[in-house]
């Protein structure tokens, strides 16, 4: 798995379509599992301001909905898209619901907890943990859920 690079993953977005990860190769990435009711929903906000601010710089975050903690995504895909255009009107990629630990996590979640380990061990421990990937594909750091999106801000701007 270590020989495997972020561009080497795929995965379904929202719309079900499948999404190549090299379709963001020489852009800055942030990966982040999201929820719908969750209290760091809200960090939909901060996200979607990243977006803006850096989306024509070479930036984009990237949504991946997840009902792994505390069922605090249990809509459909649709549902989803639903509650985040009405709620956040976010414009980055959203994909399809995913799991993100145990034996049915998403590969692409599987490389990055192996290239990036938490503070406890290599698991997701929360919904709105975020990775943030530089123009070659490499995770450059990993953030707790508690971290705002406001505060990766200087981390992005350098990679850019």
């Amino acid at each position: 798995m270590s020989q495997q690079q972020f561009y080497d993953f795929s995965a379904p977005s929202n719309r079900h379509d499948n999404i190549s990860m090299a379709t963001y190769r020489d852009t800055v990435v942030l990966v982040v599992n999201t929820a719908s009711d969750c209290g760091f929903t809200p960090q939909y906000q901060g996200l979607e301001k990243l977006q803006q601010r850096y989306g024509d710089q070479g930036f984009t975050v990237l949504a991946f909905p997840c009902n792994q903690f505390g069922n605090q995504e249990s809509g459909s895909d649709e549902e989803i898209r639903q509650f985040c255009d009405l709620n956040f009107n976010i414009s980055f990629p959203l994909f399809a619901k995913v799991e993100v630990n145990g034996r049915g996590a998403h590969p692409l979640f599987q490389w990055l907890k192996s290239q990036k380990g938490g503070l406890l061990g290599d698991g997701i421990k929360w919904n709105f943990t975020k990775f943030l990937i530089d123009r070659q594909g490499r995770v450059v750091k990993r953030y707790a859920p508690t971290v705002k999106p406001e505060q990766i801000r200087k981390d992005i701007e350098a990679l850019l």
